[in-house]
């Protein structure tokens, strides 16, 4: 899946949320970040919509499909994140 958009859900003091956010920046991907101890908004819609009860929640979209990933799991964050390919790569023959 290469990620169109993300969001990512955090409180503070959530060590696994600073490991996620500096994965995300590293791989170079685009995130919304929202911190669940002062928007009550965002607490609701990554509990309600995205049915997580804890940080780090991360929503990844790719068109109008998305993935719920819930703590820091960088196995798993490896097999969203991953940009695809670009058409300049090398190929073997």
């Amino acid at each position: 899946m290469s990620p169109t958009r993300a969001l990512f859900y955090t409180q503070p003091g959530c060590l696994s949320c600073e490991l996620m956010r500096m994965l995300l920046e590293a791989k170079e991907i685009p995130f919304e970040e929202h911190d669940i101890s002062t928007d009550l908004d965002a607490r609701r819609v990554m509990t309600e919509q995205h049915d997580s009860t804890e940080t780090p929640t991360l929503v990844v979209f790719s068109g109008e499909e998305f993935e719920v990933i819930v703590g820091f799991d960088p196995v798993r964050l490896d097999q969203f994140l991953d940009p695809a390919p670009s058409s300049d790569a090398v190929t073997e023959s």
